[in-house]
């Protein structure tokens, strides 16, 4: 396929103007990520109160999808159009754990992209993305999907799309398109040890983020189907081991003690080979059918189990998307150490996978150089579990000077000295 391919610049041209740029003011910064590795990172000019991003018009009427990092915590979000106009854009809803906000504009007669089919897309086809790197608008990279069905931290019942297309800060929550000019993905993360490009982007498909969007839509949350258990991936060596025909499916490692798959006799070592019919090849899929069900509804999973199939049927729970970390909610505790927190939201104990802990919200100049950053979760202080504010004040009464805080961090879990008592000769 010669490259630039034939035709690009036709399409840029035709879904160009359905494509937004997206400023968003906060009060300050909060933490937007637990792997700073995987979401696409801030650049220098989104740490200061503002920010930048883009979007795309699935409505004539103006709705916008974008990226929920993009807009979470924002005061005003204004949206610019490639004709100049300027909206204030109003927040329909989030889903934090997909990535993918919903936002509304008062305007009508509006361009819109047209919605594709991320299944048809194979690796090796061509595909563009339009946003706005770094706020310049509407710029124009292109590029191949690199492999489907990629599975990141923090987002396993999602399966990405994996681009070389050159994506930066500012790119998030813009299209990605196939060349016919339809949308098959929104661009939602790279794989960066410096913050900025490095080959490797990921895109939310646009079948899942459209079927979010109904449900933004309709009651402004998103809830997901689950059965509290955790899964792995079967290869080869672990299908000769259970005596399964070939690698597939999803094993089961935990089962949730009293949740939905232990009341449905599902077990730790089981592996789910279908849901309702539908056939596990990887185990994000399992967890990705469950999601699309009904809370209530019961789902029929075909299992490998002593060297032969099974019939488990269990009954889905709800499952309500966690809040991104920050948002407004329970209420966040100044701590004389410089730095704020509060409790988590049940939704992100599951979510975290931890029974307690506090969320650090902001630090002041003396707690950063201690070590203590937003978003970090404290869990212990001097090996003295916390899940209260009340707890870590208690902690710190009875710290003799210095404490040393146990944080979780980027998924990983370090120990992080601090001065616990003003004026104490040990600190």
């Amino acid at each position: 396929m010669p490259w630039p391919a034939p035709g690009l610049a036709a399409m840029v041209k035709a879904s160009g103007p359905a494509v937004v740029h997206i400023g968003v003011e906060r009060p300050s910064v909060p933490a937007r990520r637990f792997s700073d590795r995987w979401l696409l990172r801030a650049s220098p000019a989104e740490a200061d109160e503002s920010s930048l991003g883009s979007g795309f018009l699935v409505s004539a009427d103006g709705l916008i999808l974008t990226n929920a990092h993009v807009v979470a915590h924002g005061t005003q979000i204004r949206v610019k159009l490639p004709d100049r106009r300027e909206f204030r854009a109003r927040l329909i809803g989030l889903d934090a754990l997909a990535d993918v906000a919903l936002l509304k504009i008062d305007a009508t007669g509006l361009p819109t992209v047209r919605i594709g089919d991320p299944a048809t897309v194979e690796p090796g086809d061509g595909v563009a993305a339009i946003g706005s790197p770094y706020g310049f608008g509407n710029s124009v990279t292109a590029g191949i999907v690199s492999a489907k069905g990629r599975l990141l931290p923090g987002a396993e019942s999602m399966q990405f799309l994996q681009t070389d297309v050159p994506i930066n800060p500012g790119n998030s929550g813009g299209p990605l398109f196939n060349l016919n000019g339809e949308v098959i993905g929104i661009n939602s993360r790279i794989y960066s040890r410096s913050g900025g490009y490095q080959g490797l982007s990921f895109a939310i498909p646009i079948d899942a983020a459209m079927r979010i969007k109904e449900q933004l839509l309709a009651t402004g949350t998103v809830t997901r189907g689950r059965i509290g258990v955790a899964v792995q991936e079967v290869g080869q060596a672990l299908a000769d081991t259970f005596r399964l025909p070939r690698p597939a499916g999803a094993l089961v490692t935990d089962v949730e003690p009293r949740g939905a798959a232990a009341r449905g006799g599902l077990r730790t070592g089981d592996v789910i080979l279908s849901v309702q019919g539908r056939e596990v090849v990887q185990a994000a899929d399992a967890l990705g059918f469950i999601a699309e069900l009904a809370p209530a509804q019961t789902a029929r999973l075909m299992v490998w189990r002593d060297r032969a199939e099974h019939v488990v049927e269990v009954k889905v729970q709800g499952y309500d998307t966690p809040r991104l970390p920050g948002d407004a909610g329970a209420a966040s505790v100044p701590s004389r150490l410089g730095f704020a927190v509060r409790p988590l939201a049940p939704a992100e104990r599951q979510y975290l996978r931890v029974e307690g802990g506090l969320l650090v919200q902001r630090v002041n100049a003396a707690a950063s150089r201690a070590g203590v950053q937003p978003g970090d979760l404290i869990l212990a202080l001097n090996g003295q579990p916390i899940d209260s504010a009340e707890a870590l004040a208690q902690a710190l009464d009875g710290a003799d000077g210095s404490a040393a805080l146990l944080v979780q961090r980027a998924g990983a879990r370090i120990f992080v000295p601090i001065c616990a008592q003003a004026g104490s000769p040990k600190c």
